[in-house]
């Protein structure tokens, strides 16, 4: 019994595989997961996968036409100064 593809289920890769995909190495992948930055991926059993469709998804989103096109899509694996990074200077303030 032959499917077709539009019957198949999404093939899921795990981390060296999406990141052989998308031209990044592994540490690199699993940084922009701990810091919330990267593709969209999922937990099966202690397992992280990515779909594919999230991964093109993903490097869809920064998609520019010119160097001077605003800065948007994915950003750095790095860590933000968000709210924890304000919380954390206040309290280097506070202490001194």
């Amino acid at each position: 019994m032959t499917k077709s593809a539009d019957t198949l289920p999404p093939r899921y890769l795990r981390t060296p595989e999406a990141a052989r995909f998308l031209g990044l190495s592994g540490r690199t992948l699993e940084k922009h997961r701990t810091y919330g930055t990267g593709p969209l991926y999922r937990k099966l059993g202690g397992r992280v996968v990515y779909a594919i469709a999230d991964l093109q998804a993903w490097a869809e989103s920064g998609l520019k036409s010119s160097t001077s096109d605003p800065s948007t899509g994915p950003a750095p694996a790095g860590r933000s100064d968000g709210p924890q990074g304000s919380k954390r200077l206040a309290t280097l303030a506070s202490s001194t």
